[in-house]
């Protein structure tokens, strides 16, 4: 079912993006996104540190020459750190229950990154708009093909 979840949300975020000219953060976002809309603390989470992301992306862009792969790069490498942060050491250390997690490695800089390029209010609706179709479709078909 992950596999499929993902081919649709990288199908869906491209018709997405032909139809609208935003995309939904990312290629594969929007599957990944949509396999946790059950767990609303793993999605808070992640969207957290992909503002966190965002927000120090930007500040950098101050400080230093960020533009294309540079700022893409940038843009994965720290949320790949802030998430490596959160569950190496906040999880850990505080005892905070397991749901705080973030989700991949890659999505939040994949999402901040987009935010970077298209703005922010502009990528979380779309994100919102195309997981939730991915994730109503898997509901739709996994109630008549169990």
């Amino acid at each position: 079912m992950i596999t499929e979840t993902i081919f649709l949300g990288i199908l869906l975020g491209f018709i997405y993006y032909e139809l609208v000219g935003i995309t939904p953060g990312g290629i594969v976002a929007p599957g990944y996104i949509a396999l946790y809309f059950h767990k609303p603390t793993i999605l808070i989470t992640t969207l957290l540190v992909v503002i966190i992301t965002y927000v120090i992306v930007k500040g950098l862009s101050h400080l230093i020459i960020l533009y294309g792969r540079r700022a893409f790069l940038c843009s994965v490498i720290i949320g790949f750190l802030l998430k490596w942060v959160i569950e190496t050491y906040v999880l850990q250390i505080s005892g905070f229950a397991n749901d705080l997690r973030v989700i991949g490695y890659i999505i939040p800089g994949l999402i901040a990154n987009e935010m970077r390029k298209q703005g922010v209010e502009f990528t979380i609706v779309s994100l919102i708009i195309v997981s939730g179709l991915v994730h109503f479709i898997i509901l739709i078909q996994r109630s008549f093909f169990p």
